[in-house]
């Protein structure tokens, strides 16, 4: 019998419980041991808990019971939560964990301190999908080209409403709130943060990468209007806020920002709230993952997963899957500055002579050309909007570029920018 402590007995931590219970037999029979859901650690004890299980509001009461054989930690936040998953490790217990976040900054660490014991954290990147195990294990004979995601239901909700019905960017947030896909505050998801935690886990099974939130380039779907859709559907693009993985000589790339993409791709694909993970290896080729990528069930079902690895074998493999370093060590993170793709630039500009080919020339300037064009007229008759896409160039020329645009007399604020991904 394996007995687990649960700390964080919210949306997830209660499917937890319930599923272990439910489906005792046929998790029994592929773990090969009764798996007991023992005690759960929350905040609040008065509040109401349809859930048959002992409940408490003290870590030690897991952390100190030698009973307990894993602890799956689901509190959230990022330092209290590794001090818990360290203190775990010391006193010779497992850890399952979805905890995304806390990964992004501590998943070395934590490798470090585990030792051989195993740390579990499938339910950290999208959910339900099994893509963690699929890099680790299904994978490995491949070295990753790319990986483009995506990981965030809350944005691609959002995104398909707008790219499908033409809703307004606060309208539909507003929807998403009321069905409950966005929080209160929904910052840290429509900012692209949630989406780069993940991609930053992927990057480290795939390429043995160490960044943090803060070294790679983060954007969220804030500023896409109404003009943007009108541009991507006339060219045959959908927007998503797309994760980007990719491994180009010896340095990889990785960002998240909202991207235009061919609506032909797979990837384009995945609409509402669902998940989907394009990962192209050398040698398999591209192999596409699809499913929800939040929900108590969904994650759940990642959580106990990982329980069931943990007892059917002990899952004695390094957490992040390698034993040694990935490339002989010598892949770097490239400066996003040197990213090279091409571009689409939303300008509004006053409607008079001669202002495309002071645009034109600012462009040319910085050794950027301009592919594809239209021009929307303005409620105001006095204003143009201006789109347009480039050619590829670098991020540090379009950079530039739209800096000095900005500083012209008839640009009426600071240009949109989206990435294209072909």
């Amino acid at each position: 019998m394996i007995k687990v402590g649960i700390i964080g007995v919210g949306t997830v931590g209660s499917s937890v419980v319930k599923i272990l219970q439910k489906n005792k037999d046929i998790i029994t029979a592929r773990a090969g041991k009764e798996i007991i859901p023992l005690i759960g650690v929350v905040k609040n004890l008065k509040k109401e808990r349809d859930l048959d299980i002992k409940l408490s509001d003290n870590i030690d009461d897991i952390l100190d019971d030698e009973s307990i054989d894993i602890v799956v930690e689901l509190m959230g936040g990022i330092d209290e939560a590794f001090s818990v998953v360290k203190k775990a490790l010391e006193k010779g217990k497992s850890v399952v964990t979805a905890n995304k976040a806390m990964l992004a900054y501590h998943r070395y660490e934590l490798q470090q301190s585990s030792k051989k014991l195993p740390i579990g954290f499938e339910a950290s990147v999208a959910g339900g999908i099994p893509i963690i195990k699929a890099l680790r294990e299904g994978l490995s004979t491949n070295h990753i080209i790319s990986i483009k995601g995506i990981m965030n239901g809350t944005c691609n909700y959002m995104l398909t409403k707008m790219m499908s019905e033409g809703a307004e960017f606060d309208e539909i947030l507003q929807e998403a709130k009321d069905l409950g896909y966005a929080e209160a505050d929904p910052s840290f998801d429509i900012g692209g943060f949630d989406a780069a935690h993940k991609l930053l886990i992927l990057a480290s099974i795939a390429y043995g990468i160490d960044a943090k939130p803060e070294d790679i380039l983060i954007e969220g779907i804030e500023n896409i209007n109404s003009e943007d859709i009108f541009f991507a559907n006339e060219f045959g693009y959908s927007i998503k806020l797309l994760t980007i993985a990719k491994k180009i000589g010896e340095s990889v790339e990785l960002r998240v920002h909202p991207t235009l993409i061919n609506k032909n791709e797979m990837i384009a694909k995945v609409d509402g709230v669902m998940n989907g993970v394009s990962v192209v290896g050398d040698c398999v080729g591209e192999t596409m993952y699809y499913g929800p990528g939040a929900g108590g069930d969904a994650t759940a079902s990642a959580v106990i997963a990982d329980i069931i690895d943990i007892v059917r074998d002990g899952n004695n493999s390094p957490m992040l899957g390698f034993k040694k370093a990935l490339e002989h060590g010598k892949l770097k993170l490239k400066n996003a500055d040197e990213v090279f793709t091409k571009y689409y630039v939303r300008i509004e500009v006053e409607d008079k002579i001669g202002v495309l080919s002071q645009i034109s020339n600012i462009l040319g300037e910085q050794n950027i050309s301009i592919s594809s064009f239209l021009q929307k007229q303005s409620k105001n008759a006095k204003f143009a909007t201006l789109l347009f896409s480039t050619h590829q160039c670098f991020e540090k020329d379009i950079q530039k570029a739209l800096k000095k645009i900005s500083k012209c007399e008839f640009v009426k604020q600071f240009p949109a920018m989206i990435r294209i991904e072909e």
